[in-house]
């Protein structure tokens, strides 16, 4: 058990350092990540009044976005210098089809969830416990996009699923730590009614 613990810690201790060294190589990305949250308010705003057309237009622009981002993130990783504007402007569309793909793999299902669960009292509840499932079991796939090759978006899916699966205990421990005060605290979900009973 101790030996478990040590090689545990000592993951975490790599991790952080070398965290630490994409951090100080792609701050740029913090910077980027900013701006593309404005752009993303801004391209809400032009295609709230667009009806179902301006959805699509909407999820694009995400897309794009997240795209460009997982791309800096990659670049962040592998790179040895520093990141600067111009590639933050190369970075965009890449991954945009895998992000696509994925996005739209996810809508089918949570639409139906959506449309199965208005008339259930605990809709709400089934909701989030839904969405929290999928965040759980997909939380790797970003990472899978940029750092495994795939032929399809099912497998990426897929990929995340097997990982989860495999590395459960080193992957959730940190979300446990970070949510666990969350929860628990005076103003968590439960305090503001996002939690019923």
């Amino acid at each position: 058990m101790s030996r478990i613990l040590a090689e545990t810690v000592s993951l975490y201790r790599n991790a952080f350092r070398k965290t630490g060294e994409s951090l100080v190589r792609g701050w740029m990305t913090i910077v980027a990540v900013v701006g593309f949250g404005f752009l993303l308010l801004l391209a809400t705003q032009i295609a709230s009044p667009l009806g179902m057309i301006g959805g699509f237009v909407l999820g694009a622009v995400n897309a794009l976005l997240v795209g460009a981002t997982l791309s800096l993130i990659e670049q962040s990783i592998s790179h040895t210098r520093a990141l600067t504007v111009r590639d933050v402007l190369g970075s965009i569309g890449h991954y945009f089809w895998d992000v696509i793909g994925i996005g739209f793999i996810l809508w089918l299902p949570l639409m139906a969830l959506d449309m199965s669960i208005q008339a259930n009292p605990f809709g709400q509840l089934l909701s989030y416990a839904a969405l929290l499932l999928i965040f759980l079991l997909l939380n790797p796939a970003p990472e899978i996009i940029y750092q495994v090759r795939h032929d399809s978006p099912l497998e990426v899916l897929k990929t995340s699923y097997t990982f989860i699966l495999e590395n459960w205990i080193e992957w959730f421990l940190p979300f446990a730590l970070i949510l666990i005060p969350i929860v628990l605290s005076p103003s968590g979900p439960h305090q503001r009614g996002l939690v019923t009973r």
